[in-house]
């Protein structure tokens, strides 16, 4: 798909990388540059606190597959020339600098644009390129509303365990960055395309949003369950102490879930017959169907739901979810290191490429170097 294509990533941690990656999986050269003095990107240095893994830490190999390592420092101008040297044979660059730094450095788009006219320069930044504050996703998710409705009620205020908010920026960059190719095919010129962290977490706030928009309810903590479904997201036991999910998104779906539980008559009670007496009921209706629930082992019961086209599952722990042939579809594997893609949509026209590990710091820099001549 991309195979005559070159990235140039300037950036580190979790979302500019996961943006160098998906081009690779597409068949892109990605050259990532990283600057020596300091280790190269700070992941390489994210490490649990059994991990032993040099510099390709977990956290590093998560987003950076099939990539080539430069080590560059650009605050040194025979580095920073190489840099040049690269944009002007690139096609997208991938900056993820705090604002006025890219300039500091001489990496801004002004600068490349002015060597390559054609490139298309995609920036991920915190809070927009007005505002200097450095982006973290943990503060992001606290400042975009996501923890105060994250939790048990009454509890305490919960991130999520993935760093969320890198994920949907850089989906909307590389949105951004598909459209600027269109662009340039039909103008021949390149563009500059900013998503900040801050906007890309409110705009995925998607109905909890218009819950309070809309509506003028103020979410709320309750746990895994959905403000306006029931029982949607909610948690039971069976009799073997696994837990499975429910996610009943209609009356009828609900009411075969009864009949399935062998209480028929709840599917109809004034109480629980609509989703929206559900909702109001919804403690009420966990304590029935958990009592009911509790009866069943869980390898019997998700099979008979999904007889029913009943929507629930296992709650799963990662090994579990690797197991699947899902997950495992989407294994990325060489040498000894195992990683998941993070392009998953599938045509006839996409072709499969077989990625490199993640490189070890500067891995490739005399390659790149002898290509360039110098």
């Amino acid at each position: 798909m991309f195979s005559d294509l070159r990235v140039l990533e300037l950036a580190s941690v979790l979302a500019g990388p996961s943006v160098g990656q998906f081009f690779a999986e597409l068949g892109a050269e990605v050259i990532k540059v990283e600057n020596p003095a300091i280790g190269g990107d700070v992941t390489r240095s994210w490490k649990s606190a059994t991990e032993q893994t040099g510099d390709q830490s977990a956290y590093f190999c998560s987003v950076n597959w099939g990539k080539k390592s430069v080590a560059l420092d650009l605050t040194n101008l025979k580095d920073r020339d190489v840099v040049y040297t690269l944009a002007q044979q690139s096609d997208i660059v991938i900056a993820s600098y705090k604002p006025g730094d890219a300039e500091k450095l001489g990496v801004d788009y002004r600068t490349l644009s002015n060597l390559n006219a054609r490139i298309i320069y995609g920036q991920i930044t915190g809070y927009g390129s007005t505002n200097n504050r450095v982006g973290y996703d943990a503060i992001i998710q606290a400042e975009a509303g996501y923890m105060f409705m994250n939790g048990l009620p009454g509890g305490p205020s919960l991130k999520m365990p993935v760093a969320l908010v890198d994920v949907l920026a850089a989906h909307h960059l590389k949105e951004g960055i598909l459209l600027a190719l269109l662009n340039r095919e039909r103008t021949g010129r390149g563009d500059v395309i900013e998503v900040s962290l801050i906007q890309a977490a409110v705009a995925s706030l998607v109905n909890q949003a218009t819950n309070w928009l809309v509506a003028g309810v103020l979410p709320q903590k309750q746990g895994s369950s959905h403000p306006n479904i029931a029982p949607y997201g909610d948690v039971f036991k069976t009799s073997d102490g696994k837990e499975i999910l429910l996610a009943v998104g209609s009356d009828r779906q609900f009411q075969d879930l009864c009949i399935l539980l062998e209480i028929a008559a709840v599917g109809y009670d004034d109480r629980f017959k609509t989703n929206a007496s559900r909702v109001l009921h919804r403690a009420e209706l966990n304590s029935i169907l958990q009592a009911r629930i509790v009866i069943y082992t869980s390898d019997a019961l998700i099979m008979a739901i999904h007889k029913a086209k009943i929507p629930a599952g296992f709650i799963r722990n990662m090994q579990q979810v690797f197991e699947t042939p899902e997950a495992t579809a989407l294994l990325l594997q060489a040498e000894n290191i195992v990683g998941v893609k993070s392009f998953v949509a599938r045509s006839e026209n996409f072709e499969s490429h077989a990625l490199t590990t993640p490189p070890h710091l500067g891995e490739h820099t005399q390659e790149i170097l002898q290509r360039l001549g110098i």
